[in-house]
């Protein structure tokens, strides 16, 4: 049977609810945990280390840290535009790409001080199919794509043997989405040679046998095509790591393999907000709270209300409150915070509703809850060693453990 892994990908230092999550997650069993330079540009692996200072050393060499580079966002898209990093994909203006020798060792050291430790259980290269992306928006035939990139993945592997030998990881790997693809899809990222790449590249290092240990992939009760690949892993010895086991694609559509329970102060908050800003003054205010409210069953996906929150919702809150003083601001500020709290609650409510019809095809066997059909799904395969899963709240982590048990 899998075991439950810690996810940290949007977990921050500045929470308290975040440490403490983790510190209960280990008390409560979990030995891996798993983050990334790029995961709130590195205030994760930072929040990771301030939740083992709670324990004792016996305690913290049990605990696998799993960490994976290759991303250029936040603060390292601030440092490539001042002194640009090799070999650079820019996928997109927000997000650019390097998998190269330098920029793993700057990605490593920084990652090393986050954690406050000397060496990483085991490093990652972080979706290096972007180099497939770009070339083939670049109109480059595939087969120059793949050779060009497995190229680059050799000479990253080289590296990374090096610093198994100099103490600074113990194993490397890959975390890639598009090991799950269709072997005929474009963006699909073929896995048989990377252990021949990775013997090649141990010889390079003089290590007597390659580190490569691990790779990581989406794999749900939707996307069940990486289990071809978590099967090829373990035959060739590989450790898989099984992300997104609750967060699903169907087409493209999205769905939350959860179910959520209607929130019971939702309307009592909502009514508060809408008296306290029915003025001349707040009418913005107030004729965006209605809409929300007419609108909270229309979601696709609980992700889709997480991006609107921070690209509309609240710069919107933002403007409507900028013309109060400070007291008044205060005061509203506290009723849309509770209102915007019970709001999550009751989209969530309103998508897990959805999604039960949307996909009631795949759960005419599912008699409990979406979350629990969908990691006994995983659970179950012998190929999965570890169900990543995002536990950024204490009553996360009791939930998931109450299901292994």
């Amino acid at each position: 049977m899998s075991n439950f892994a810690f996810g940290t990908y949007r977990v921050t230092n500045e929470n308290p609810q975040h440490i403490q999550a983790i510190i209960d997650a280990i008390e409560a069993g979990v030995r891996l945990i798993d983050t990334s330079t790029n995961y709130m540009d590195g205030a994760s692996e930072k929040a990771i280390a301030k939740a083992l200072r709670h324990f004792d050393e016996t305690i913290r060499d049990e605990v696998e840290i799993v960490s994976k580079f290759g991303y250029i966002q936040g603060s390292n898209m601030l440092r490539h535009k001042e002194e640009p990093f090799e070999d650079v994909v820019e996928y997109s203006e927000s997000c650019f790409h390097s998998i190269s020798k330098s920029f793993m060792l700057d990605q490593l050291e920084k990652s090393l001080l986050r954690l406050e430790l000397t060496q990483i259980d085991c490093y990652l290269l972080h979706n290096p199919e972007y180099y497939i992306f770009n070339a083939l928006n670049k109109n480059m035939p595939r087969d120059e794509a793949l050779d060009n990139m497995f190229d680059r993945i050799f000479d990253v592997f080289v590296a990374l043997e090096e610093q198994v030998d100099n103490g600074t990881i113990k194993s490397y790997g890959i975390s890639s989405n598009s090991f799950s693809k269709e072997h005929n899809d474009d963006e699909f990222l073929p896995y048989e040679d990377l252990i021949t790449l990775a013997q090649k590249a141990a010889e390079i290092a003089r290590n007597k046998t390659h580190s490569f240990t691990t790779i990581e992939l989406p794999i749900n009760m939707l996307e069940t095509k990486g289990l071809k690949c978590a099967t090829w892993a373990k035959k060739n010895g590989l450790r898989v790591l099984v992300n997104r086991p609750l967060n699903a694609q169907k087409g493209e559509l999205m769905y939350r393999l959860a179910d959520y329970n209607e929130s019971s102060e939702y309307y009592n908050h909502l009514n508060e907000l809408l008296q306290v800003s029915d003025s001349d003054e707040l009418r913005s205010l107030y004729n965006m709270i209605e809409q929300l409210d007419d609108n909270k069953h229309k979601y696709g996906w609980i992700g889709d209300y997480d991006s609107f929150l921070y690209s509309q919702i609240i710069p919107h809150i933002q403007k409507s409150l900028e013309g109060l003083d400070e007291q008044s601001f205060n005061t509203m500020f506290s009723y849309v915070d509770m209102f915007l709290r019970e709001y999550r609650k009751m989209v969530a409510y309103e998508c897990s509703k959805n999604t039960r019809i949307a996909l009631k095809e795949h759960l005419t066997e599912c008699s409990v809850s979406l979350q629990e059909c969908a990691l006994k799904f995983l659970s179950q395969r012998e190929n999965i060693d570890y169900i990543l899963i995002g536990m950024r709240k204490s009553s996360y982590v009791y939930d998931i453990m109450a299901l292994k048990e």
